[in-house]
C-alpha cells in the first residue's frame, strides 16, 4: 500500500513539475500598460542576471470562441514562435511539434484539444473570436471580432487544453489593436526556484512602476508544497502499517518461541549457547520479514504500474473523470527505485527490532523447567 500511494503523489509531483510548469512560463512580466519592443530589447541586452534561460514578448487577453453553434471562453496569446518555443514546451504535444505553423496564416490559430473537441473544430476549419469590447454605433454597441483558421491544436493533457489558444504575435496585436506594443514579456528560468532572484531582475530591468511579476510560485506553488507535504504525511501515515506488521511478526514468533520450547531446551541441553539460540530466531524472523517485503514490493510496483490502465478502463465504462478537478486529465503513476529502498529498508529494520524480544525470550528459557514434566 505504501508503494501504491507514494507512486501516486510521485507522478503527480512529477506531472507537475515536468509537464504543467513545462508547458507554462516560469515566470511573467505584465505591463500596467503596454511594452515598446525597445524596452523588452533593452532588457534582454542590459539584464546583468543569468538565471533567465529564455524570454518572450506576448499579447493576450480573454475571448469567447464561436464556432457552429457553440461557444466557449478562453485565454488567447499572441506569441513569436521562434522565443516562445523557448520560453515553453507547448510545441512538443501539437501536432506538428512546432509553433512555426502559426506564421503561415495571417489570422491562424492553435487550440487546445478539449476546447477544440468542445467547439468541434478540426485543422482547417473556422473559428469566430470575439472580444468583449467594440465600437459604439448606431444600433448599439457592436464586439470586436475576427474570424481565425484551426492550424492545429495541443494536447498536454493539462488545464491549459480547455482554456487556452495561440496566434501569432502580429495576429494578436491587430486583434487587440495594440500596434508594435506588447503586454508583458514571459520567461524561463535556469533554476526553477530561483524566481526571486528573476523577479528583481525584471523589476530592475522593466522598473517596479511600469511591470508586474508573477512566478509559476504564485500560481501553482501552493499545490507543490501541499503534494510534498502530503507525500511525507502518507510516508508517516502509513509507515504505521508497517509498524503494525512488525508487530503481527513479534506475535508470529512467540508463537513459534512457544510451539518450539522443547526443541529449544533439547538444543540447550545438548550445549547449544543462549546466544546460538537468539541468532537462531533471529534469522528466521528475518527470512519471514523479508519474504513478506519481498511479495509487498512486487504486489505494489505491479499494482501501481497497473493503476493508468485500470483508472483509463473504469472510466470509459462507467463514463466517470475524477480527474477532472486536478490539473492533469489522467491518473499519473511514478515508481521510484529510490522510495521503494527506504520503505524495504525501514520494514526491514523495523522487522530486526521485532524479533529481538522473542529470539532473546527463546534463548533465556531454562531446560530443566521446560523438560520437568516431559
Amino acid at each position: 500500500m505504501l508503494v501504491i500511494v507514494l507512486s501516486v503523489v510521485n507522478g503527480f509531483e512529477r506531472e507537475l513539475r515536468e509537464r504543467v510548469l513545462g508547458v507554462l512560463p516560469h515566470v511573467t512580466a505584465q505591463g500596467y500598460s503596454s511594452l515598446a519592443p525597445d524596452d523588452v530589447e533593452a532588457f534582454v541586452q542590459g539584464t546583468p542576471y543569468s538565471g533567465i534561460d529564455a524570454i518572450a514578448p506576448y499579447v493576450s487577453g480573454t475571448v469567447l470562441l464561436a464556432a457552429k453553434g457553440k461557444i466557449r471562453g478562453a485565454t488567447v496569446t499572441g506569441v513569436e514562435a521562434q522565443s516562445y518555443a523557448r520560453v515553453t514546451d507547448i510545441a512538443l504535444y501539437t501536432t506538428e511539434r512546432s509553433l512555426a505553423v502559426l506564421d503561415t496564416t495571417r489570422y491562424g490559430i492553435l487550440l487546445g484539444a478539449r476546447l477544440a473537441d468542445d467547439l468541434r473544430l478540426k485543422h482547417g476549419d473556422q473559428v469566430l473570436v470575439i472580444l468583449p469590447v467594440g465600437a459604439v454605433t448606431p444600433a448599439g454597441a457592436v464586439p470586436r471580432q475576427r474570424r481565425f483558421t484551426v492550424l492545429d491544436t495541443f494536447n498536454s493533457q493539462s488545464q491549459l487544453d480547455g482554456q487556452t489558444a495561440f496566434i501569432s504575435l502580429a495576429s494578436a496585436q491587430r486583434l487587440f489593436r495594440t500596434g508594435k506594443l506588447v503586454h508583458g514579456v514571459q520567461a524561463r528560468l535556469t533554476d526553477l526556484f530561483d524566481t526571486q532572484s528573476a523577479r528583481e531582475a525584471l523589476y530592475q530591468g522593466f522598473g517596479e512602476q511600469r511591470v508586474r511579476v508573477r512566478s509559476w510560485m504564485s500560481t501553482h506553488g501552493n499545490l507543490y508544497q501541499a503534494i510534498a507535504v502530503q507525500k511525507l504525511t502518507m510516508f508517516i501515515l502509513l509507515s504505521f502499517l508497517v509498524g503494525v506488521a512488525a508487530f503481527n511478526l513479534v506475535s508470529g514468533l512467540m508463537m513459534i518461541v512457544e510451539q518450539r520450547k522443547n526443541d529449544v531446551a533439547i538444543l540447550r541441553t545438548l550445549g547449544s549457547r543462549g546466544g546460538s539460540v537468539m541468532w537462531l530466531f533471529c534469522s528466521l524472523g528475518v527470512v519471514l520479514a523479508s519474504s513478506g517485503i519481498v511479495a509487498g514490493v512486487i504486489a505494489g510496483v505491479g499494482i501501481a504500474w497497473s493503476l493508468p490502465y485500470i483508472y483509463s478502463g473504469l472510466s470509459g465504462a462507467f463514463g466517470v473523470d475524477l480527474m477532472t478537478q486536478y490539473f492533469i486529465a489522467y491518473l499519473p503513476v511514478d515508481v521510484r527505485v529510490q522510495d521503494i529502498l527506504q520503505i524495504s529498508g525501514a520494514a526491514l529494520a523495523l522487522a530486526i527490532v521485532a524479533t529481538v524480544y522473542p529470539a532473546r525470550r527463546a534463548a533465556r528459557m531454562l531446560p530443566s523447567r521446560v523438560l520437568a514434566h516431559e
